[in-house]
C-alpha cells in the first residue's frame, strides 16, 4: 500500500512539474531579479545621478526650511509630510531631502490634489529637477513579470500564475513523498551516469533550499487569496468593482475620519525628531507627517526608517500631540491580525525585511530554484528518450518528446540569452525612441522566440551547446557595452565605491561564468555520445545514410 501510493505521488510530482515547469522557470528566473529590481533600474538609468548632497547637522535648521516651504505652497493642507535625507534600507535607494503635502479635497471629492519638492538641506531652497532619466522598463519591468507575464490581460496573467504556483506546491510535496530517502540522496552525486546524474542533480538542489520553495510558493497564493478564492468575500460584499471597493475600505479603515484643516504645529518638531533618534539611533528617522482627523487633536507622526522586521510596511512610529507635544499611544494597524499576518507573507515572499546579504541569499535560492526546474525539465526528456530508444520504436523521434526537448532548450539556455538582450537593448535602443520600455520587453521575448525556432532548426546537442555559449557571451557583453556606451562603468563606479552599478556589472561576469562552466559540462558530455552512434551506424549497412 505504501508503495502504490508513493508510486502515485511520483505520477504527480513528474506531470504537475512538466506541464508548468516551463512558466515556473520563466517565473523564477524574472522574480530572483526582483530581488535587485532597485539597483537593475538604477543601472538601466544613467542618466539619474544620485547625488548625495551633505546632510546638516542642525536638524532644527532643515526641518525649519521644510515647514517654513510648507507654510508658503500649501497654507491649507490636509496633511504635510517631510522627509529627511537617508538611505533607505539595504541600500534600496536613497531619499531626499524633500517635502509633500494633500490639499483639502473639494465637494464631492474624497482625495486633494498632492504635490512635492525637493529641497537643499542647507538653505531650503527648491532644487531644480535634474535631467530626465531614458525611459526603461528597468528592474521592476522584470519582477511584474514573475507574476502578471507580459502580452496577457492582468486577470487571466494573475490566475495563470496561481494555476502554476498551486501545482509546484503539489510537485514539491509530493516530491518529498517519493524520495523516501531524501536526505541521503542529497549527500550523493553520481557525475556521468546519464538519468542517474540528473536525478542526483535534481534531489541535491531541491532538499538544499527546501525550505525557500515551500515558503515562496506558499506565500505567493496566500498574499492574492482574495484573487483565486473570491468566493467568502463575495458572499458579504457582492461582486463587481464597487464591492470590492467597499471591503477594501472597512478593511483598512478609509473614509472613517476625515481630514482636517492643519497648520503649523506649535510645538517645536526637532525636539519630537531626537527624542525619536534616542530610541531608534542616528539617521533612523525617515519621515514626519502633520495632520489631523476630523474631530482629533492635531498630531505629528515621525517614522522608522523601514526594514528589518517582516512586517516592512507598518515601521515603527511614534505619535505626538501637535500642541502640547505630548506622547500620543500607538494607532492600531488596521485590518487587523488577518491583514498583518498578509502583510507578513508579502515581505516573506519579497524579502523585504533582508538587509543586503539576506538578499543575496535570496537570490541564490532563487538561482537553486531555476536550477531545481531546469534539472527536472531535462530528467523527464532523458527517460523518456531512453524509453523509446529502448522499445525499438520506429519511424524517428517521437514527436512529444522532441517538442519538450525544443522547449526545454528555449527556456533553460534561451532565456537567459533573452534576458540579457534585455539589457543591451537598454544600451542600444534610441534614447529619444518612442515606447522606449515597451521595446526593450519587446526584444527580450523576440530573442526568446528566437532560441525556440532555433533550437527546432538545429540538431538538439548543437543547440544546446551553442545557445549556452551565446547566453555566456551576452552577459560577458553587457559590462562592455556599458562602458562603450555611458560613463558609468566599472572604472568609474569601482574607485567610487558605487557598489549598485558596479555589483551589476560583477554579477553579469558572474553569471557568464555559470553558463560558460554549464556549456562546457554540457560539451564534455554530449560530444562523447555521438562516438558510439558514428561507430554503429559504420557497422550496420545503410544506418550511415539514416
Amino acid at each position: 500500500m505504501k508503495e502504490h501510493f508513493r508510486q502515485s505521488m511520483a505520477w504527480l510530482h513528474t506531470w504537475s512539474g512538466l506541464i508548468v515547469g516551463w512558466v515556473l522557470f520563466f517565473v523564477f528566473v524574472t522574480g530572483t531579479a526582483g530581488y535587485f529590481q532597485y539597483q537593475i533600474t538604477q543601472w538601466m538609468q544613467p542618466e539619474r545621478l544620485v547625488v548625495r548632497a551633505p546632510v546638516s547637522e542642525d536638524r532644527a535648521a532643515m526641518l525649519d526650511h521644510a515647514l517654513n516651504r510648507l507654510e508658503t505652497v500649501a497654507p491649507v493642507a490636509a496633511s504635510w509630510r517631510i522627509t529627511l535625507p537617508h538611505e533607505s534600507f539595504a541600500g534600496r535607494g536613497w531619499q531626499e531631502f524633500s517635502i509633500r503635502w494633500e490639499e483639502m479635497p473639494q465637494p464631492g471629492h474624497e482625495w486633494g490634489a498632492s504635490g512635492s519638492e525637493r529641497l537643499d538641506p542647507a538653505t531650503g531652497a527648491m532644487l531644480p529637477a535634474g535631467p530626465e532619466p531614458r525611459d526603461t522598463a528597468g528592474g521592476g519591468g522584470l519582477y511584474r513579470m514573475h507574476y502578471v507575464l507580459h502580452y496577457l490581460p492582468y486577470e487571466w496573467a494573475i490566475r495563470i500564475v496561481g494555476a502554476c504556483t498551486m501545482l509546484m506546491l503539489l510537485a514539491i510535496v509530493s516530491g518529498v513523498i517519493t524520495h523516501k530517502k531524501i536526505f541521503k540522496d542529497f549527500f550523493t552525486f553520481r557525475p556521468g551516469k546519464g538519468q542517474r546524474s540528473w536525478l542526483d542533480a535534481h534531489n541535491a538542489i531541491s532538499v538544499m533550499a527546501l525550505p525557500f520553495f515551500l515558503m515562496i510558493t506558499y506565500s505567493g497564493l496566500v498574499f492574492f487569496l482574495f484573487t483565486y478564492m473570491p468566493a467568502g468575500r463575495d458572499v458579504l460584499y457582492g461582486t463587481g468593482p464597487t464591492a470590492r471597493t467597499a471591503y477594501f475600505d472597512e478593511l483598512h479603515e478609509h473614509g472613517e475620519h476625515a481630514h482636517a484643516p492643519i497648520g503649523r504645529p506649535v510645538v517645536p518638531v526637532a525636539p519630537l525628531v531626537a527624542q525619536a533618534e534616542e530610541a531608534w539611533g542616528r539617521g533612523q528617522v525617515a519621515s514626519i507627517v502633520i495632520e489631523r482627523h476630523e474631530g482629533e487633536p492635531p498630531e505629528i507622526v515621525v517614522a522608522r526608517v523601514p526594514g528589518g522586521s517582516v512586517d516592512f510596511w507598518n515601521p515603527p512610529t511614534l505619535r505626538f500631540h501637535a500642541e502640547t507635544g505630548e506622547s500620543l499611544g500607538p494607532e492600531p494597524p488596521t485590518g487587523g491580525s488577518a491583514a498583518l499576518t498578509q502583510s507578513v507573507m508579502l515581505n516573506l515572499h519579497e524579502g523585504l525585511f533582508a538587509d543586503i546579504w539576506g538578499r543575496w541569499l535570496y537570490f541564490i535560492a532563487g538561482l537553486l530554484g531555476c536550477a531545481m526546474i531546469g534539472t527536472g525539465l531535462v530528467l523527464w526528456t532523458v527517460k523518456r528518450r531512453r524509453h523509446h530508444l529502448a522499445s525499438g520504436s520506429e519511424g524517428g523521434e517521437h514527436p512529444g518528446v522532441r517538442l519538450v526537448e525544443t522547449l526545454n532548450v528555449a527556456t533553460i539556455a534561451g532565456l537567459p540569452l533573452a534576458v540579457a538582450a534585455y539589457f543591451c537593448a537598454n544600451r542600444l535602443l534610441p534614447v529619444e525612441l518612442a515606447e522606449r520600455a515597451a521595446w526593450e520587453l519587446h526584444s527580450l521575448f523576440a530573442v526568446w522566440l528566437g532560441t525556440w525556432f532555433y533550437a527546432q532548426a538545429r540538431p538538439l546537442r548543437r543547440a544546446w551547446v551553442e545557445l549556452l555559449w551565446a547566453a555566456c557571451a551576452a552577459y560577458a557583453f553587457v559590462p562592455v557595452l556599458n562602458a562603450l556606451t555611458t560613463d558609468r562603468h566599472l572604472g568609474q563606479t569601482l574607485p567610487a565605491g558605487d557598489w549598485g552599478l558596479a555589483g551589476f556589472d560583477l554579477t553579469m561576469w558572474g553569471l557568464a561564468a555559470i553558463l560558460a562552466v554549464m556549456a562546457v559540462k554540457v560539451q564534455r558530455r554530449l560530444a562523447p555520445a555521438a562516438r558510439p552512434t558514428e561507430i554503429h551506424a559504420r557497422a550496420v549497412p545503410g544506418k550511415e545514410a539514416a
